[in-house]
């Protein structure tokens, strides 16, 4: 499997398909847009810099509503959450989408406003890699985002939707979210990277990705 960071919270992950979470259109938020060719394309809620599915090539077919699906032998689930604390009454809802390939369960919780219930945790069930925004101010900040990684406990956790240089949105640093890991646990992997079931850790790492 590849994990690909196009910036923001578009990922890219190949896994004998091309899966694009996310797009943005890049221009609008001061980066480059996504240069991906894909076979699906998965929507966490209709924002403009989620939903840009235009900028992306290929004859794909786009998911973003909660649901179960198969897909070239990748299971997905999509779980329904909220852009905010009041239930969507800001923000509205937004679709967490998991992604089940090569023995690998992977977890995109889009722009996931809130701490997650026990009965969520429960729906959702074991995580490998969490992706999960750290930035606050549109979503959970970099404490709350801690608080839902203790709950995942997951073996990797990806840290998105952060202030880094170009963006202009005004995000929180990723550093406020990796001061709750100690120096061991954090390793930038560049803007990409492949691995295995098997390279997976026994205990939480964080992988920060870059441009």
């Amino acid at each position: 499997m590849e994990i690909r960071w196009y910036g923001h919270a578009c990922f890219e992950i190949r896994s004998g398909i091309s899966l694009v979470i996310d797009p943005h259109d890049g221009r609008s938020i001061g980066i480059k847009p996504p240069r991906a060719k894909a076979d699906l394309v998965l929507v966490t809620h209709h924002h403009f810099d989620h939903n840009a599915t235009r900028v992306i090539k290929g004859n794909f077919e786009v998911i973003d509503l909660p649901g179960e699906y198969e897909y070239e032998g990748i299971k997905i689930k999509g779980i329904m959450a909220y852009h905010d604390k009041e239930m969507g009454a800001k923000r509205g809802k937004v679709t967490m989408f998991r992604i089940e390939s090569e023995g690998i369960k992977l977890l995109h919780v889009g722009d996931l406003g809130h701490v997650i219930s026990s009965e969520m945790a429960k729906e959702i069930g074991p995580v490998d890699i969490l992706f999960i925004p750290v930035g606050g101010v549109y979503t959970v900040d970099a404490r709350e985002a801690y608080e839902n990684t203790k709950i995942l406990n997951p073996k990797i956790v990806v840290p998105m939707h952060y202030k880094f240089n170009g963006l202009t949105l005004g995000l929180a640093p990723v550093d406020d979210f990796l001061r709750f890991f100690p120096e061991g646990q954090v390793t930038y992997v560049g803007n990409s990277i492949e691995f295995s079931r098997e390279d997976l850790p026994k205990n939480t790492q964080v992988w920060v990705f870059t441009l």
